[in-house]
């Protein structure tokens, strides 16, 4: 689920919500009752999980490819 931020536009309150993508905006800050509006994060978690790439991701080959355009 992500997590998103928001900002009341009464008294400047921070504050993260975990959501699903389906959930309407939050309306209210919990602190004041204030309107609030949803940021936009510019960090995004990603998490790469197992044992690593496959072998022939971004490995350096002696032999160009096949589909590779000829180098002059």
């Amino acid at each position: 689920m992500p997590t998103y931020e928001y900002k009341c536009k009464k008294c400047g309150t921070r504050f993260e919500k975990e959501q699903r993508m389906v959930d309407p905006p939050l309306k209210k800050c919990p602190k004041c009752k204030g309107e609030v509006f949803r940021l936009i994060s510019k960090n995004v978690g990603i998490a790469f999980k197992g044992s690593g790439f496959y072998s022939n991701d971004s490995k350096n080959s002696s032999s160009p490819c096949s589909s590779c355009p000829k180098q002059p």
